[in-house]
C-alpha cells in the first residue's frame, strides 16, 4: 500500500513542479506578474504556452489516476500489478511533461495515451 500511497502523492505535487517551467517563461515576458498570472499566461507563446498545457494537464490527469488510487484502496485490491501500473502512470505523467516542454508531440501522445490507459486497468484489475 506504501507504493501506491507514495505515487499519490507525487501525482498530487506533479501539477506545482510542472509550474517551475511556466514561472520560469512569466519571469522572462518582464517578470512573474502576480496581479493577474493567468492573463500573462495567455500571452505566453512556444515554450511558455507548452508549459502552461503541461501544467494543465497534470490536474486533469490527476483526477483520473485519483478515481483509480480510491477504486484500488476501497475494493482492498492492491496487488503487485496495481502498484506497478501505478508507478508507470507517474512515470509517464513525469515524461509527458518534459517532451511537451521539448515540442517532443509524438513521444508526448504516447506517454499521454499510456499514462491514461495505467489507471483505466488499475479499475480494471479491481472489478
Amino acid at each position: 500500500m506504501d507504493m501506491i500511497i507514495s505515487c499519490a502523492l507525487i501525482s498530487m505535487l506533479l501539477p506545482y513542479f510542472a509550474k517551475i517551467p511556466v514561472i520560469i517563461e512569466m519571469h522572462k515576458l518582464g517578470g512573474y506578474n502576480n496581479k493577474q498570472p493567468r492573463a500573462q499566461q495567455h500571452q505566453l507563446s512556444g515554450k511558455g504556452a507548452r508549459a502552461v498545457a503541461a501544467h494543465y494537464n497534470c490536474f486533469e490527469s490527476l483526477a483520473v489516476f485519483a478515481v483509480a488510487i480510491a477504486v484500488v484502496l476501497g475494493t482492498n485490491t492492491i496487488t503487485a500489478a496495481t502498484q506497478w501500473l501505478a508507478i508507470a502512470h507517474v512515470i509517464a505523467r513525469v515524461l509527458y511533461c518534459v517532451f511537451y516542454w521539448y515540442d517532443l508531440d509524438a513521444f508526448r501522445s504516447f506517454t499521454w495515451l499510456f499514462g491514461i490507459g495505467c489507471p483505466i486497468a488499475m479499475v480494471a484489475l479491481s472489478i
